[in-house]
């Protein structure tokens, strides 16, 4: 994680709590297969770009009285291919 992007993703969401449920939500969103909202640059990890889609304002939070599961896509089970086969092209 780049610490400049951190500091400016603190000027726009100003609690460090939130900042961080905010930055691991969406890690976990983009480690699932979801796609970033930002053109990314080389090198960029996951964090860095949840910490770029926050600075550019394509990230948001709203406040809620109780927690809201995040929903899950299920991941697609082919019979034909396993893991082990998928190879690079």
């Amino acid at each position: 994680m780049q610490s400049h992007l951190l500091d400016k993703a603190l000027t726009v969401v100003k609690s460090e709590q939130f900042l961080v449920n905010m930055v691991s939500r969406r890690v976990r969103q983009l480690s699932n297969g979801h796609r970033p909202m930002i053109e990314v640059e080389l090198r960029m990890g996951l964090a860095d770009i949840a910490l770029s889609e926050i600075i550019q304002g394509k990230l948001t939070y709203e406040r809620t009285a109780e927690y809201v599961e995040e929903p899950i896509a299920p991941r697609r089970n082919d019979e034909t291919t396993t893991r082990g086969d998928r190879r690079a092209a």
